[in-house]
């Protein structure tokens, strides 16, 4: 739902017997949004995809196996991670089209996610490396020290294929979704630094050169509250390695981002915002990746939906098109509104994000709307994605399971989307906290008044209050039927703005 001076990006309704089958995702981003920004600059990226992208992430998906080689001929520690040949140009692409820098520069997230958009439908796990560089760069811009900014900004915004990348690195070997209780990683102030020690037990784009890190400084509360934020390079000033790398993972999908373990002892950390503000700047980093996430989970649906359709309209069974048949046309049809509901809660979240980032502690009541949303969002479109992508082999049959045609691929690259930056589990417990600490219900309601029927704007409403009468262990265990539906729901009303 897009108002006021963001009019030019207003969903236009889909009307079924008018999909357009092959549908480009530049073609869909603009059939859905209206006037694109830079539109010349996506069309620019879509082709480069077409021509050269597609085979060389095809060929990484196959055969492209990174390495780790932790020492140098002479017995030096280098842990240099051997890359797949190709693999610079092909995540280099999006940083110079601008999927961090017209963010940082132009204060541009509608470019940014469309690009995003582009680059997920191609390959879904290449979007995390994108993701998660724009989630260290964001922080810094808003709560680095001048000087920090100055020194590690400029190398982040190269356009020339050597920009830097960054990572979010919180998890550790207890789990991800109780930070508080599992982040052992000390972080001692030394002068303007701190030397961080401990351990990061899934950390993806594990090559880059700058990551945000959770750790607890020396002396701070236990719980979420004792959490603080730092910036962390991989090399410190005088070229020598800031970290070890422990090893690389071995993943079901998602190899175009390279995951692995990393050992901090005394590492060189830069501490973001305040020690006092930390937890809710982690929870800013993982908000920007949630939308991401989102935006990543509808275009991977989008092109399982188009692989599905590509082949039932070729293969004759029973002697006439699969396409043709009663069940396949409900089911494409099914999953055409599917995908037009997901896209439409992804980019609400888009637009509130481009609306609220600049905000700090203590948020005003439009950013926990965006955190809502952002939860319903998260949860329900990787769930859409993993499903989509299961159908669209069985569409395929037989031949969808075999490597070669690379439709099982789609499911190996959904199967994160529900688990990373926050399991659906962990993204209803936050939905329902928004709701419950900070009443972001109501804000919902007031958001989606102008689209939906009076009659069944109340009923949501007073279900949702009946729900939160219920005693905190019960809404809890009740969770699954309520944020499931709730959701969908959204998503449908969604669509008629």
């Amino acid at each position: 739902m897009l108002r006021g001076k963001r009019r030019e990006y207003r969903f236009t309704a889909t009307v079924h017997s008018g999909y357009n089958r092959g549908m480009t995702p530049l073609a869909y981003l603009r059939q859905q949004l209206g006037t694109l920004p830079c539109e010349d600059v996506l069309a620019a990226y879509q082709q480069w995809w077409e021509t050269t992208g597609r085979a060389l992430s095809e060929s990484i998906d196959r055969w492209g196996t990174p390495t780790l080689r932790p020492h140098n001929r002479f017995g030096q520690r280098v842990d240099e991670v051997i890359l797949p040949a190709g693999y610079p140009e092909l995540v280099q692409e999006g940083y110079k089209h601008g999927i961090v820098w017209r963010v940082v520069e132009q204060h541009d997230w509608v470019a940014s996610f469309a690009l995003g958009y582009i680059t997920a439908y191609y390959d879904a796990g290449l979007y995390c490396p994108h993701t998660v560089s724009l989630s260290t760069a964001v922080p810094l811009l808003k709560y680095g020290a001048p000087v920090l900014k100055e020194r590690y900004l400029p190398p982040m915004l190269r356009r020339d294929g050597t920009a830097w990348q960054g990572a979010t690195w919180m998890t550790e070997v207890g789990g991800g979704s109780d930070l508080g209780a599992h982040v052992q990683t000390v972080a001692l102030p030394d002068g303007d630094a701190y030397r961080l020690t401990g351990a990061k037990y899934f950390c993806s784009n594990v090559q880059a050169e700058l990551a945000v890190v959770a750790a607890r400084p020396h002396g701070a509360p236990s719980g979420v509250r004792g959490l603080a934020l730092f910036l962390v390079p991989r090399y410190r000033e005088d070229g020598s390695l800031n970290l070890t790398i422990r090893r690389l993972k071995d993943k079901i999908g998602t190899r175009a981002v390279i995951t692995g373990e990393v050992d901090l002892h005394e590492s060189i950390g830069y501490l973001l915002g305040s020690t006092e503000a930390g937890i809710y700047l982690i929870l800013e980093v993982l908000n920007i990746s949630r939308v991401a996430n989102s935006v990543g989970s509808v275009a991977l649906l989008q092109r399982a939906l188009d692989e599905a359709e590509s082949f039932a309209r070729n293969r004759i069974v029973f002697g006439k098109l699969l396409a043709e048949q009663p069940l396949m046309r409900m089911q494409l049809a099914r999953w055409r509104d599917t995908l037009q509901r997901a896209f439409a809660l992804a980019w609400e979240c888009v637009r509130l994000l481009a609306e609220v980032w600049t905000l700090t502690p203590p948020y005003s009541p439009r950013y926990h709307l965006f955190r809502l949303l952002t939860h319903l969002a998260k949860y329900w479109t990787a769930e859409q994605a993993v499903q989509a992508a299961k159908w669209c082999i069985e569409v395929h049959g037989g031949v969808g399971v075999l490597a070669e045609y690379g439709v099982e691929r789609l499911l190996r690259e959904a199967m994160v989307l529900p688990i990373w930056e926050g399991g659906s589990h962990r993204q209803m417990l936050d939905a329902l906290e928004a709701m419950q600490r900070r009443g972001a219900h109501t804000l919902l309601w007031e958001h989606l008044a102008p689209l939906t029927d009076p009659a069944e704007l109340d009923d949501w409403r007073k279900r949702v209050e009946a729900y939160l009468q219920q005693p905190p262990e019960m809404q809890e265990a009740a969770l699954e039927t309520l944020i499931p539906p709730l959701a969908a729901w959204v998503s449908q009303t969604l669509c008629r703005g």
